[in-house]
Protein backbone atom coordinates (compact mmCIF):
# COMPACT_ATOMS: atom_id res chain seq x y z
CA UNK A 1 0.00 0.00 0.00
CA UNK A 2 1.19 3.62 -0.70
CA UNK A 3 2.10 6.52 2.00
CA UNK A 4 -0.43 8.81 1.74
CA UNK A 5 0.58 11.92 0.25
CA UNK A 6 1.55 14.52 2.46
CA UNK A 7 -1.44 17.40 2.35
CA UNK A 8 -1.51 20.21 1.24
CA UNK A 9 -1.42 23.46 3.30
CA UNK A 10 -4.70 24.45 5.52
CA UNK A 11 -7.28 26.70 4.33
CA UNK A 12 -5.89 29.19 6.88
CA UNK A 13 -2.53 29.39 5.76
CA UNK A 14 -3.87 30.55 1.60
CA UNK A 15 -4.00 34.19 1.38
CA UNK A 16 -5.01 36.00 -1.20
CA UNK A 17 -2.77 35.93 -4.46
CA UNK A 18 -3.47 39.41 -5.44
CA UNK A 19 -2.30 40.60 -2.05
CA UNK A 20 1.47 42.18 -2.25
CA UNK A 21 2.16 40.58 1.59
CA UNK A 22 1.05 36.83 0.02
CA UNK A 23 3.80 34.53 -0.22
CA UNK A 24 2.10 32.57 -2.73
CA UNK A 25 4.22 35.21 -5.18
CA UNK A 26 7.37 34.44 -4.24
CA UNK A 27 6.30 30.42 -5.53
CA UNK A 28 4.78 32.43 -8.78
CA UNK A 29 7.96 34.02 -9.36
CA UNK A 30 9.99 31.39 -8.95
CA UNK A 31 8.45 28.66 -11.17
CA UNK A 32 7.69 31.53 -13.87
CA UNK A 33 10.90 32.44 -14.90
CA UNK A 34 11.68 31.61 -18.66
CA UNK A 35 14.43 29.29 -17.57
CA UNK A 36 12.59 27.15 -14.93
CA UNK A 37 9.40 26.83 -17.66
CA UNK A 38 12.11 25.21 -19.78
CA UNK A 39 14.01 23.08 -17.28
CA UNK A 40 10.80 21.53 -15.82
CA UNK A 41 9.83 19.96 -18.69
CA UNK A 42 12.91 18.70 -19.70
CA UNK A 43 13.64 16.83 -16.00
CA UNK A 44 9.98 15.48 -16.70
CA UNK A 45 11.23 13.16 -18.54
CA UNK A 46 13.81 11.28 -15.62
CA UNK A 47 17.37 12.51 -14.26
CA UNK A 48 19.63 14.47 -16.77
CA UNK A 49 23.08 15.69 -16.34
CA UNK A 50 23.95 19.66 -16.65
CA UNK A 51 25.64 19.50 -19.57
CA UNK A 52 22.84 17.46 -20.83
CA UNK A 53 20.14 19.81 -19.80
CA UNK A 54 22.30 22.41 -21.34
CA UNK A 55 22.80 20.93 -24.79
CA UNK A 56 18.51 20.69 -24.54
CA UNK A 57 17.71 24.07 -23.37
CA UNK A 58 19.14 26.53 -26.15
CA UNK A 59 19.86 29.73 -25.32
CA UNK A 60 20.58 28.98 -21.69
CA UNK A 61 24.02 29.96 -20.21
CA UNK A 62 25.97 27.54 -18.07
CA UNK A 63 25.92 30.82 -15.19
CA UNK A 64 22.04 31.11 -15.82
CA UNK A 65 21.49 26.98 -15.48
CA UNK A 66 23.37 26.26 -12.85
CA UNK A 67 21.72 29.57 -11.01
CA UNK A 68 18.35 28.19 -11.84
CA UNK A 69 19.02 25.06 -11.23
CA UNK A 70 20.52 26.23 -7.53
CA UNK A 71 17.18 28.15 -6.89
CA UNK A 72 14.81 25.10 -7.95
CA UNK A 73 16.87 23.32 -5.84
CA UNK A 74 16.77 25.30 -2.86
CA UNK A 75 13.27 25.49 -2.70
CA UNK A 76 12.80 21.46 -3.17
CA UNK A 77 11.72 21.58 -6.44
CA UNK A 78 15.31 19.46 -7.62
CA UNK A 79 17.55 16.98 -6.24
CA UNK A 80 21.28 17.47 -6.89
CA UNK A 81 23.22 14.10 -6.45
CA UNK A 82 26.46 13.71 -7.32
CA UNK A 83 27.11 10.70 -9.11
CA UNK A 84 30.86 8.64 -7.46
CA UNK A 85 32.53 8.62 -11.03
CA UNK A 86 35.87 9.81 -12.23
CA UNK A 87 35.55 12.55 -13.54
CA UNK A 88 32.59 13.77 -11.05
CA UNK A 89 29.64 14.15 -12.78
CA UNK A 90 26.05 15.96 -11.30
CA UNK A 91 22.67 14.72 -12.14
CA UNK A 92 19.66 16.53 -11.79
CA UNK A 93 15.57 15.53 -11.16
CA UNK A 94 12.60 16.85 -10.16
CA UNK A 95 11.81 16.08 -5.92
CA UNK A 96 8.18 14.94 -5.14
CA UNK A 97 7.50 18.22 -5.12
CA UNK A 98 8.77 19.47 -8.57
CA UNK A 99 6.99 16.39 -9.94
CA UNK A 100 3.80 18.00 -8.58
CA UNK A 101 3.89 21.06 -10.15
CA UNK A 102 5.47 19.58 -13.28
CA UNK A 103 2.23 18.59 -14.86
CA UNK A 104 0.59 21.76 -14.55
CA UNK A 105 4.28 23.54 -16.32
CA UNK A 106 4.51 20.65 -19.22
CA UNK A 107 0.49 21.81 -19.87
CA UNK A 108 1.82 25.39 -19.34
CA UNK A 109 4.32 24.14 -22.48
CA UNK A 110 2.23 22.23 -24.72
CA UNK A 111 -0.13 25.30 -24.74
CA UNK A 112 2.39 27.65 -26.00
CA UNK A 113 3.86 25.33 -28.47
CA UNK A 114 0.02 24.56 -29.96
CA UNK A 115 -0.19 28.01 -30.22
CA UNK A 116 2.44 30.55 -30.57
CA UNK A 117 1.09 30.93 -34.36
CA UNK A 118 -2.03 32.37 -33.35
CA UNK A 119 -0.32 35.26 -30.81
CA UNK A 120 1.93 36.12 -33.45
CA UNK A 121 -1.06 36.69 -35.72
CA UNK A 122 -2.74 38.44 -33.33
CA UNK A 123 0.30 40.54 -32.76
CA UNK A 124 0.86 41.55 -36.61
CA UNK A 125 -3.16 42.38 -36.52
CA UNK A 126 -2.81 44.65 -33.58
CA UNK A 127 0.62 45.97 -34.72
CA UNK A 128 -1.41 47.24 -38.48
CA UNK A 129 -2.27 50.59 -38.57
CA UNK A 130 -5.28 50.15 -40.85
CA UNK A 131 -6.56 48.30 -37.87
CA UNK A 132 -5.69 50.88 -35.42
CA UNK A 133 -8.73 53.74 -33.94
CA UNK A 134 -8.03 56.44 -31.64
CA UNK A 135 -5.09 54.45 -30.59
CA UNK A 136 -1.49 56.62 -30.85
CA UNK A 137 1.26 54.56 -31.96
CA UNK A 138 5.08 55.11 -31.26
CA UNK A 139 7.23 53.78 -34.03
CA UNK A 140 11.10 53.60 -33.93
CA UNK A 141 12.66 56.10 -36.47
Amino acid sequence: MKPAAAAPAAASEFSDIYSVACPSRQALELVAGKWALLIFPALDAGPMRNSALLRKIEGISQKMLTQTLKELERNGLVLRRELQTVPPHVEYQLSPLGLSLSKTLVALDQWAQLHHADLEQARQRFDQPENVVGRIIHRPK
